[in-house]
């Protein structure tokens, strides 16, 4: 039997999943439910509904229990998309973070070292991403707020320490608890599941301290044991190896583009561009200039790929890296 959804009903799910806090995607959700036809087709659709908003309850109640206590672990997304550093104990997830960014975490030779997230922001070309460094992971410990962060991000960085023969047992000790925690980390995941009960993030699988005696021995079998599941990047974050090669793949694995703007009439702004997520149009670009733009839309001249300069485009035409437009209401 069909489902037979209604416009209202997509509607509400792209409002869901373009929602950034826990308190969102449960009014999304709760919208959702009220929208979603009740009857044999949809069985299936209301059980992970349910399953859905069951979770996201928790979430938000988890948040006004930390609130509460005056504690917060949510970190405001900046740049160009948000990226979280994951590892075990020792990994050297902190000293990536300073090479990659100007943070400046606290970094010594002995585990959780790392108490709290920690952002900081990395330069590529003429954006910003931001990554955030957390707490280690072990098969025993895991930061009740950390699955949460996990699926809000936009990807992940999983760093395994080539360094000590017992990087690999616990990276395979991280991942399992993670998925007991119901998110999966994957390098494509499939499809739209950040929202699902269990989340696939995408993830680069970074085989950090490849200067350490034997790495490259351990470094092979990463590759055998991991390299259908994970890209990885072998780097060194002390010495600095691999960490122009991880910025391209960091911006990369975000699959955005970058859209610069100019006034009519006025030199184009070359300095600060928006970005915004590959295959979107002039229209999702207006928005991120100011919702009143968006609103009197009327048309715009863009400079880029696939137009011939100043071309007069609507707010449906598919903006490609590197385009100028000069918006008009």
């Amino acid at each position: 039997m069909p489902a037979n959804l209604t416009p209202q009903y997509h509607k509400a799910e792209e409002e869901y999943k373009a929602a950034q806090t826990p308190e969102e995607k449960l009014e999304g959700l709760k919208k959702m439910w009220a929208l979603l036809p009740k009857h044999k087709g949809t069985d299936k659709m209301q059980a992970e509904l349910k399953a859905k908003l069951s979770q996201a309850k928790d979430e938000v109640e988890g948040s006004k229990k930390a609130a509460k206590k005056g504690i917060s672990h949510k970190v405001p997304r900046e740049g160009a998309g948000q990226v979280i550093i994951l590892g075990a104990p020792n990994g050297g997830k902190s000293q990536l973070l300073a090479s990659l960014s100007s943070a400046h975490p606290e970094v010594a030779p002995y585990p959780f070292t790392t108490h709290a997230p920690q952002p900081g922001m990395m330069k590529w070309h003429d954006v910003q991403v931001q990554l955030i460094d957390t707490p280690p992971i072990t098969a025993d410990y895991l930061e009740g707020y950390l699955a949460g962060m996990i699926r809000s991000a936009d990807a992940a960085l999983l760093v395994l320490d080539l360094s000590v023969d017992e990087g690999i047992e616990q990276t395979d000790e991280l991942l399992r608890r993670l998925e007991e925690a119901k998110v999966r980390l994957v390098t494509q995941a499939a499809g739209d599941s950040a929202n699902d009960v269990v989340a696939e993030k995408k993830t680069l699988l970074v085989a950090n301290k490849c200067d350490a005696p034997d790495a490259a021995d351990r470094l092979a079998m990463v590759r055998e044991l991991y390299g259908e599941r994970f890209e990885i990047v072998p780097a060194s974050a002390t010495i600095g190896t691999g960490m122009e090669e991880l910025r391209d793949r960091i911006y990369g694995f975000l699959n955005v583009v970058r859209v610069y703007s100019k006034a009519p009439g006025k030199p184009a702004d070359r300095d600060r561009p928006f970005t915004t997520p590959a295959g979107s149009t002039v229209l999702d670009v207006a928005r991120l200039v100011h919702r009143d733009v968006a609103e009197q839309f009327k048309y715009a001249r863009i400079w880029g790929t696939g137009v011939f300069d100043g071309q007069t485009v609507g707010r449906e035409h598919v903006v490609h890296d590197g385009d100028l437009l000069e918006l008009h209401v």
